[in-house]
Formats: structure tokens, C-alpha cells, sequence
């Protein structure tokens, strides 16, 4: 056993470890907080158990720039997997959006997810698209992001953070995001809108009637059933997402990978 297990690539390991565990920290579904720690670094541990017998492994011996290494290979995990999660955001941004127009934006609530505040029809439609990713199978093709994560960005190599392609791919991922949150949005939010104009000539026509004690209802009701007939637009946006998503996983893996 002990001749089959090359003593000197346990710091290889220990990088592969630290890479894995850093994916999970800010990876969707993985960096939840309804998921137990002791599950993210067991899960984490085996799966960097199996990479370590699959990938390529160089012959790494510790140094005074193991620590770095160490530190480079945590910031490739955490950068990928916040790449990840900015995509998916765009669902959140649009529920504000939404929010905002229907009169909900006071009453957020707590996501117990990320145990941070979020938009009422945010969450409605994070929860879907979360179902819709765990239903084909997404959380495989995350962790395929890890495991091909190798091909593109080494052991050895350093990250171009100065780079100005860095800095560019953010801002565009970014941009990204917000499009396709206002796209998402663009539906409830342009009824809602013209129910605003609707309200603006009635108040001026019938100014008896309190268009204030009118509106908040009436908002919500034409938000609501606006919702349910595009759901099926929302679906076909979570998959527009989704794809969005790994495909800058995989761009961003080899932009850090110098390609």
C-alpha cells in the first residue's frame, strides 16, 4: 500500500484538496448554507481523492512557494465558482426588479440558502430555476467544471489577475448578467408599467376615485397572472441561463489558464 502511494505527491493532493474545497465555498447548489460543512469538506475530500488518481499529477515538492501555490489554487476555486454564482444572480436581480414595480420591495425576506435578504418573487423564481438545474442534471456538469478545471489551468501555473483580459471578462460577465435579468423582467415589468399609465389617466378622468388604494391591488393581481402565463418564457430563460453559466466557467477557466 504504502508502495503504491508516492509519499512525495501528497502536497499534489493537498493542492488538488484545496482547489475542490474552494469550488464549494462559492459554487450554486454546493455553497448553500442548508448544506452541512462536515458533507462539503467529506464530499469535497473524496472527490479530491478521485481527481488525484485521474489527473495528471506533477511531481510538486514543498517550498517556500508551496504557500503561494496553496493561495493560488484557493483563489482558482473561489474565482470560478463566483463566476458561477454572478450568472445565476441575474434570477435574483430580475426578482427585484419585479418587486420594485409590484410594490413588494419592502417586504424581502430571508434566503435560508445564503441566509441573505432577497426579493419575494426573486426567490419564487431562484427556486425554480434551481429545480430546473437539479432536474437535467447541472450539478454533474459543476462538477465536471472541477475535474476539467485541470485541463486548462495547472498545478505550476500562476494567475494573469493583471491582465486586462481579467478585468475585461469580469465586466463583461457582468453585463451579461444584467441583460439577462432584464430580459426576465421585461414581461411583468412592462404590464406593470402600463397599468401605471392606465391609473395616470383615470386618476385624471375620475378624480374621485383614490387611484392609491386601487393600484397596490390591482398591481399585484395583473404581476401575478402576467407571472403565470410566461412561466413557460421564464423556464426557456433558466436554460438560456444555465448554459450562460458554464459557458463562463469554461471561458474564465481558460482565460486563467493563459489560452
Amino acid at each position: 500500500m504504502l508502495d503504491y502511494i508516492n509519499l512525495a505527491s501528497i502536497p499534489a493532493f493537498l493542492l488538488i484538496f484545496v482547489r475542490v474545497t474552494a469550488f464549494f465555498v462559492t459554487l450554486p447548489i454546493f455553497s448553500y448554507r442548508n448544506v452541512p460543512t462536515q458533507h462539503k469538506i467529506g464530499f469535497s475530500f473524496f472527490l479530491a481523492a478521485m481527481l488525484f488518481f485521474t489527473v495528471d499529477i506533477p511531481i510538486i515538492l514543498p517550498n517556500g512557494t508551496f504557500i503561494l501555490l496553496l493561495l493560488k489554487e484557493a483563489l482558482v476555486g473561489i474565482f470560478i465558482g463566483l463566476m458561477a454564482y454572478i450568472i445565476l444572480a441575474a434570477i435574483q436581480i430580475a426578482g427585484g426588479f419585479i418587486d420594485f414595480q409590484m410594490g413588494f420591495a419592502i417586504a424581502n425576506v430571508i434566503d435560508p440558502q445564503t441566509g441573505a435578504q432577497s426579493p419575494l418573487i426573486g426567490q419564487y423564481l431562484y427556486t425554480f430555476t434551481l429545480l430546473f438545474i437539479l432536474s437535467v442534471n447541472g450539478h454533474h456538469l459543476m462538477i465536471d467544471g472541477v475535474f476539467y478545471s485541470y485541463e486548462f489551468i495547472s498545478m505550476q501555473d500562476w494567475l494573469p489577475i493583471g491582465e486586462e483580459g481579467f478585468a475585461a471578462f469580469v465586466i463583461d460577465s457582468f453585463n451579461r448578467m444584467f441583460i439577462i435579468a432584464f430580459l426576465m423582467a421585461t414581461p411583468v415589468v412592462g404590464c406593470l408599467f402600463l397599468v401605471d399609465v392606465a391609473l395616470g389617466i383615470i386618476a385624471r378622468t375620475v378624480p374621485q376615485l383614490n387611484v392609491f388604494v386601487v393600484g397596490l391591488p390591482l398591481k399585484i393581481f395583473v404581476a401575478l397572472v402576467v407571472l403565470f402565463i410566461s412561466m413557460g418564457i421564464y423556464m426557456m430563460l433558466a436554460k438560456t441561463l444555465f448554459e450562460t453559466m458554464l459557458t463562463t466557467m469554461r471561458n474564465f477557466m481558460q482565460l486563467l489558464g493563459g489560452a
